[in-house]
């Protein structure tokens, strides 16, 4: 699994209740990925020499514990599947203290800029995806993917 670099709550992501704002969590998940992609090979230069890059499609939060200025994260990056154009993946942001304050789910698109329009990753980057998946097999399925949204009734 691969583990991003770990960062701080700034000020500016404090929202007006004093915690912070649920659209940073999307922000930090995003850095984290950054991270994970570079690995993956979808660096910052994979634009500039393939004509290609990736478009997220569909990311879901779920906010389990609150964060506040100072508190340190990082984010746990998980492969859950993928084919030649998209790969699902699955995030924790963990807090220094090794609590989790968020997971995060995405489905990511291969996308070739001249169209812009979606196409085959590469075959090294598949292979890469592939190595994750196969890496990360022991661990357990997280509960919360694919879950949607629902008023539970009592």
């Amino acid at each position: 699994m691969f583990q991003s670099s770990l960062f701080e709550i700034r000020p500016e992501w404090i929202d007006y209740n004093n915690h912070f704002n649920m659209g940073y969590y999307a922000v930090l998940f995003d850095l984290a990925a950054d991270e994970a992609y570079a690995d993956l090979g979808f660096g910052p230069d994979y634009k500039t020499h393939s004509g290609h890059t990736t478009y997220s499609a569909e990311f879901h939060i779920c906010y389990l514990r609150e964060l506040k200025l100072g508190d340190q994260v990082r984010a746990n990056f998980r492969i859950i599947d993928f084919d030649e154009k998209r790969f699902h993946s699955y995030q924790e942001m963990i807090h220094r203290d090794g609590w989790i304050a968020a997971t995060g789910e995405g489905l990511t698109l291969h996308v070739d800029t001249s169209g812009p329009k979606v196409a085959p990753m590469p075959a090294d980057i598949q292979k890469r995806l592939s190595d994750w998946k196969d890496e990360q097999r022991q661990l357990p399925k997280p509960s919360s993917i694919g879950q949607g949204i629902e008023m539970i009734k009592k």
